[in-house]
C-alpha cells in the first residue's frame, strides 16, 4: 500500500466517526437518534436531580439485575426443557474487549492536538496577541458571569444537547432565514468592531 494510499484511508477513518455524529443530530436514522437522545437526556436529567455516584450504581444495579433475572430464567427454561444449559451471555463473554495500542495512540494524538489547539488559542487571548479578539473574549466572558448565575452547569448541557439535536435540522428546513438574519447580525457585529478598532488606533496615534 503506498503513502497516497495510506492518507487517504487516515481521512476516511478521521471522517467517519464525524459522518456518524452528523447523522445522529441530522435524524437520518430516526429511530437510532430517539434511542442516543432519549438515552443521554434521561442521563443529565438524573444527574441534576441525583448525585452522579448515586445515577451510576442505579444504573448498574439494574444492569446487572437484568443480566441476573436472565441468566436465571435461562437456566430454569433449559433444565425444564432438559437441554443443553449453555451461558446465555457465552458469545459476549469470548469476545476480545481489550482497546489495541495502536487506537489509543491514535486517540490520543487527537486529543493531544485538541488540548494544544486550546492552549495557543487561550494564550492568544489572555497575552492580549490582538486586542479585537481579546476583546470578544472579555465581552463573552462577562455574558457568562450572568448565564453562570441563572443556570447551573447540568442544565446548560441539558439545553444543549436539546439544541444540538434540534437546531441542525431546524437549520436544514429554514437556512435561507436563518443565514439572512444571521448575515445582518454579523454585519452589525463587523461594525461595532470596526468602530472599537477605529477609536483604538486614534488613542494610539494621540499617545505618540
Amino acid at each position: 500500500m503506498d503513502i497516497k494510499t495510506e492518507t487517504i484511508l487516515e481521512k476516511q477513518e478521521a471522517k467517519a466517526p464525524l459522518s456518524q455524529l452528523w447523522d445522529l443530530l441530522y435524524w437520518r436514522d430516526a429511530q437510532k437518534t430517539a434511542c442516543v437522545f432519549g438515552a443521554t437526556l434521561s442521563l443529565l436529567i438524573s444527574l441534576s436531580l441525583l448525585s452522579i455516584i448515586s445515577v451510576c450504581s442505579y444504573i448498574s444495579l439494574a444492569l446487572l439485575s437484568i443480566t441476573i433475572c436472565f441468566r436465571i430464567y435461562r437456566g430454569i427454561t433449559d433444565a425444564l426443557q432438559k437441554s443443553e444449559n449453555t451461558h446465555p451471555f457465552k458469545l459476549y463473554l469470548e469476545q476480545d474487549v481489550t482497546l489495541p495500542a495502536d487506537v489509543i495512540q491514535k486517540h490520543s494524538d487527537v486529543l493531544l492536538k485538541y488540548i494544544n489547539t486550546a492552549v495557543k488559542a487561550l494564550k492568544h487571548l489572555f497575552l492580549v496577541e490582538d486586542l479585537i479578539d481579546s476583546l470578544k473574549g472579555a465581552g463573552l466572558l462577562y455574558v457568562l458571569t450572568y448565564v453562570g448565575s441563572v443556570f447551573n452547569g447540568l442544565t446548560l448541557l441539558i439545553i444543549g444537547e436539546v439544541a444540538a439535536f434540534t437546531c441542525p435540522i431546524l437549520y436544514e428546513k429554514y437556512q435561507k432565514q436563518i443565514d439572512h438574519y444571521c448575515g445582518l447580525v454579523n454585519s452589525y457585529l463587523q461594525d461595532i468592531a470596526k468602530k472599537i478598532q477605529a477609536k483604538v488606533h486614534g488613542l494610539k496615534n494621540k499617545a505618540e
